[in-house]
Formats: C-alpha cells, sequence, structure tokens
C-alpha cells in the first residue's frame, strides 16, 4: 500500500532549477532602467513569494509605476527564454514517473505564474495532469496561504492522504495549513534550518532520502 495517495511538489528550487533563467530575465529588467545586475546566490534569497515580490526586491523600489514596467520587461523576456538554462533536479524526474506508476497522484503549486508554470511542467514533467498544476493567478492567493493546496486536494476523495514537498517556508506552512505531511528539500533556495522552523515533518537531502520518504 502506498504511504500517500497524493504528492504535491513546489516548482521552483524543488523539481526545477529555474534560476538561473528567472535571474537572467530580472537583470534584464533592471538592464533596462540602467540598474546593475544581481547575483544568483543574491536571487536565492529573493525568490520564492511571486514574480512581484522578486521584481520589487531586485529593484528595491516602493514605486509602483516602475515596478509595473519592470515586471512587463520582465514576463516579456522570461516567456521567451523560459527553459534556456532551466533543468530538472537530477533524480526527479524518475521520482515522479516512480509515484505515478505505483498509482500516486503527482500535482504542482506555485507562486510562479500560472502560465509560466504550466508551460515549465509541459515542457519538463508532461505526465502531470494540467488540472493538477496550478500557479500564481489573480484572486488566488499564494503560498503560505492554503489556497491552491485546498484546490487540488478537493480534487480527490476525502480521507486521500497528502504530502507537500517544498524548498521553502511558505510550501510548509501550506501543507501544515491543510493538514498535509510535509517534507522540505534542502537543495533549493533555502536553509535546511528555515524548512525545520517552518515546522517541515521531515527535510530530504538527497532525491534517495525522498523517494525512502514518500514511499
Amino acid at each position: 500500500m502506498n504511504r500517500y495517495g497524493l504528492v504535491i511538489f513546489d516548482l521552483d528550487g524543488t523539481i526545477l532549477d529555474t534560476l538561473p533563467d528567472l535571474s537572467a530575465a530580472v537583470n534584464h529588467a533592471l538592464a533596462q532602467r540602467g540598474m546593475p545586475p544581481h547575483t544568483l546566490e543574491e536571487y536565492k534569497l529573493m525568490v520564492g513569494d511571486g514574480i512581484r515580490s522578486l521584481c520589487r526586491k531586485a529593484l528595491d523600489s516602493d514605486d509602483e509605476k516602475i515596478l509595473d514596467a519592470s515586471l512587463r520587461d520582465f514576463k516579456e523576456y522570461y516567456i521567451a527564454h523560459i527553459d534556456v538554462q532551466t533543468r530538472p533536479y537530477e533524480g526527479m524526474p524518475e521520482l515522479i514517473d516512480k509515484l505515478q506508476r505505483r498509482g500516486v497522484s503527482v500535482a504542482v503549486a506555485s507562486n510562479k505564474f500560472e502560465a509560466g508554470v504550466r508551460t515549465l511542467v509541459r515542457r519538463f514533467y508532461p505526465a502531470i495532469p494540467s488540472e493538477l498544476v496550478l500557479g500564481e493567478v489573480e484572486g488566488r492567493s499564494r503560498k503560505p496561504s492554503p489556497d491552491m493546496l485546498g484546490l487540488l486536494i478537493s480534487r480527490f476523495p476525502e480521507g486521500t492522504r497528502c504530502c507537500m514537498v517544498g524548498d521553502a517556508w511558505t510550501d510548509i506552512q501550506a501543507g501544515k495549513a491543510v493538514g498535509c505531511d510535509t517534507i522540505g528539500v534542502s537543495w533549493g533556495y533555502r536553509h535546511t534550518e528555515a524548512l525545520y522552523q517552518a515546522g517541515a515533518d521531515k527535510v530530504a537531502d538527497s532525491v534517495e532520502e525522498l523517494t525512502n520518504l514518500l514511499l
């Protein structure tokens, strides 16, 4: 018998390393305004709360007009270059395939704008059903709100055991809010300590360890 009927994964920093393409797109928006770029290490501390928040932190400005224009430049560039350097973390495609072959449903809940999430999942994880892929849209709160996870769970029979897997405190708190087990992953963009502080049941340091925890 499977441990879980549903496993919900975060996207950025969990099943895909998207940071190089994200950082290139934000740096492009900065360059349009004559501003210097940030490094990958700096961007690790900025991601996780949606694109608007990322651009706001990179710009270090509260001017909404500048932010809106930067977001337009970011999205135009990012959509055109969304999978140039983005890659799955080693072993994750095999894990997701193994879960699905065992009859476990796999879903994605990300704070990235939904069109970008769906494009990347279709590109790298096409076996995940589109109706189980959610991102940021107007009117639906981002994690740590439980909205996305609750919507996904509502599509399964009552009592389906669920696990949320992610690299950020927002993933852990969203999972806790809907009663899921929670597993943090240490290979993403946040530190292990922050995951445990958020209440993670476990933190996996490798895909092999994550596989054992899920199966």
